[in-house]
């Protein structure tokens, strides 16, 4: 099963999807760690996308798509996998296409009251990287981590108006794919207002249903 986890910053499809991967024992493949991975290789796709991260710039999609070819024809993505932030835009998911057939895209969707929540209430420990949210998975000690000491922080893009710069960025540049894969035919939206375990839950009812 080939899926796309699609949804704006804070769904919590990344949360979703290390569940599902457990449940159908396929990978989650993300472009970011991709990258990362084939820089500190040394690869030359790696050295290609360093120096375009180098100069303050995004990596070309013609590169990213070489390392998506690389991993999704692995032997651990036989029975399929999930791709979690990639495409963001539709010239990327029509390079998609020529490499490999998305078997289902799963829109997640909240409201931007719940995403605002979400990211603006998260706190991470600055030593071991432990997530928190303040209402959600409050630390037993305001500020410390439970499981280190280590304090807690407040990202910079998690602060409330770069939050909504993240979104409209989002709406803008990744939206349109709705739109791209409902033509397609492969779509499909799954709500993620409740708590983990019942997201994940109904995630793979529709899962399951295909």
């Amino acid at each position: 099963m080939k899926l796309i986890f699609l949804g704006p910053p804070g769904v919590g499809k990344g949360s979703v999807a290390r569940e599902i991967i457990k449940e159908k024992g396929i990978p989650q493949i993300s472009t970011g760690d991709l990258i990362r991975a084939s820089i500190s290789e040394n690869s030359d796709l790696g050295n290609s996308a360093k120096e375009f991260l180098e100069k303050g710039e995004l990596v070309p999609d013609e590169i990213v798509i070489e390392l998506l070819k690389e991993r999704i024809f692995q032997e651990d993505c036989k029975n399929g996998f999930i791709l979690d932030g990639f495409p963001r835009t539709i010239p990327q998911a029509e390079a998609l296409d020529k490499e490999v057939d998305i078997d289902k895209v799963i829109k997640f969707q909240v409201s931007d009251e719940t995403l605002l929540s979400r990211l603006s209430g998260r706190r991470i420990c600055e030593k071991c990287g432990s997530i928190y949210h303040l209402i959600n998975i409050p630390p037993k000690v305001e500020g410390i981590c439970d499981e280190c000491e280590g304090n807690l922080f407040q990202r910079k893009d998690d602060h409330e108006d770069v939050i909504k710069k993240r979104l409209e960025e989002y709406y803008e540049k990744t939206s349109p794919l709705v739109s791209y894969y409902d033509e397609k035919g492969n779509l499909i939206e799954v709500e993620l207002e409740g708590d983990l375990s019942k997201n994940v839950k109904d995630t793979l009812k529709v899962l399951n249903s295909i």
